[in-house]
């Protein structure tokens, strides 16, 4: 694994008002998400364009298996969903006792992802 060292924090850019409310309760769903601690400016710009495709297939007349295909894919990318963590082992914990879990919400590794990770034999 090659690393860098990551951008400066990214601003997230702001919903549209007019996107197809389901597309905006999605993108605002990011902003309260774990793993978006770890996204960067480009992958703002992927969830922004996502948004805008769903959006526009919400709302036309006539809905695209293909487009609603490719949304699904993007949104695995960005790790939406708890199936696409899993996958990547990536771990959404929630600290005990705390008096909002989404505030709580932490991303931690799992320990396979480590020793995944520093293992040479791959």
């Amino acid at each position: 694994m090659v690393k860098a060292p990551g951008g400066a924090v990214p601003d997230v850019p702001l919903a549209d008002e007019d996107w197809h409310p389901i597309a905006g309760r999605w993108y605002e769903s990011l902003t309260q998400s774990g793993q978006a601690q770890f996204y960067e400016a480009s992958d703002w710009a992927t969830a922004l364009y996502l948004a805008e495709a769903m959006s526009r297939n919400l709302n036309s007349g006539k809905f695209s298996a293909q487009l609603l295909q490719a949304v699904l894919s993007g949104m695995t990318d960005l790790l939406t969903t708890e199936g696409a963590r899993r996958r990547a082992r990536v771990e959404l914990e929630r600290e005990s006792g705390a008096d909002d879990p989404r505030e709580a919400a932490r991303v931690t590794l799992m320990d396979s992802y480590r020793k995944a990770a520093g293992s040479s034999d791959g």
